[in-house]
């Protein structure tokens, strides 16, 4: 196995994902697909999944309807899945991508879980953060609302438990379980926003190096340890209260970007190893492989990485320029 902790995924919203090929995209319009493709997928799956690929040691608990159970014990990833069931259907999330390699992503709400059912989630989680002697526990993608209410699942008592274990908590997320997340008594260790999500949770535009580290440094002063902010074309930034850290690494070519976030959060952790996140040099590592496994990701026409072969090379600089202007900005009204 790879130099590292193991690494325990949850999705708690998991999918099937479903990838069409059309010549172009044209609204209004009948297209026939030239080719067809389905996985069990969900972001905290994609995530062990490549992190497999590192000989990491990992698995993926996973909500999924239990009509597709025989689906996902079928599926090439089958091994690191711990599924917990719900019933009915799995939602399934659908990637359209042209000749260009431009995606154009719907993603299926997910269902309200039972509080009795989210109870379960949590369990089975931590008995997999005990089980492996996890160093890290990554949640990922949407947390549903519990039922009945109009809430999302609380994280409270799943983070409590990992940090009882050891184990460093990152949030690859959204909307008000993110908030919520940086706002709680227990801080997450890690959180991976993109730029619009980084925009939405600290109300500040993003058009610059500079005010995305600004906008990091926020969060860090909030309690997270550090803010890994992905700016799809631009590369990444990571933020911690020592330090300030860009990389990109450029993409053989553009087939598929569905997965390429989740791929680059693997790339992350096996960069950073078991260092801390305190150190400025472990944090460069990570920021570099983080930018080069995005960018290989990209490459791929699955949504889960298949190989880490031909890996491109990432530019890493600290303390980079605080007025490169981003080519993709986060606007608040």
């Amino acid at each position: 196995m790879s130099a590292g902790p193991a690494v325990v995924t949850l999705t708690a919203a998991g999918a099937i994902d479903a990838t069409y090929r059309v010549p172009l995209v044209r609204p209004g319009s009948f297209t026939r697909a030239s080719a067809y493709s389905r996985e069990m997928s969900g972001k905290g799956v994609n995530v062990s999944a490549a992190l497999a690929l590192a000989d990491r040691t990992t698995t993926a608990v996973v909500v999924i309807g239990h009509d597709d159970l025989d689906f996902a014990e079928r599926s090439a990833h089958a091994a690191l899945l711990r599924p917990v069931t719900v019933p009915g259907a799995t939602r399934v999330n659908t990637s359209i991508i042209d000749d260009a390699g431009l995606t154009t992503k719907v993603n299926a709400p997910s269902d309200p879980l039972e509080i009795a059912v989210w109870d379960d989630v949590v369990a089975v989680t931590l008995a997999e953060v005990d089980r492996l002697g996890a160093g890290w526990l990554v949640v990922s993608g949407s947390i549903p609302l519990l039922a009945g209410t109009t809430e999302t699942a609380d994280l409270t008592t799943l983070l409590d438990g990992a940090r009882q274990r050891g184990a460093r908590v990152a949030i690859d997320g959204s909307g008000p379980a993110l908030a919520r997340s940086v706002q709680g008594a227990i801080r997450p260790s890690l959180i991976k926003p993109n730029t619009g999500e980084l925009a939405e949770l600290t109300g500040r535009s993003l058009r610059t190096h500079g005010e995305v580290a600004d906008a990091a440094r926020e969060l860090v002063d909030r309690g997270v340890t550090a803010v890994y902010a992905s700016l799809g074309a631009d590369g990444v930034v990571v933020v911690t209260a020592r330090a300030v850290i860009h990389a990109k690494a450029g993409a053989a070519r553009l087939a598929n970007t569905a997965g390429a976030g989740d791929a680059s959060l693997a790339g992350f952790l096996v960069g950073l190893g078991g260092e801390s996140l305190d150190e400025t040099e472990a944090l460069a590592a990570a920021a570099s492989a983080a930018a080069s496994w995005g960018a290989h990701a990209v490459a791929q026409e699955s949504t889960i990485l298949p190989h880490l072969r031909g890996l491109p090379v990432a530019a890493v600089a600290v303390d980079p320029d605080p007025g490169i202007v981003l080519s993709e900005p986060a606007l608040v009204d």
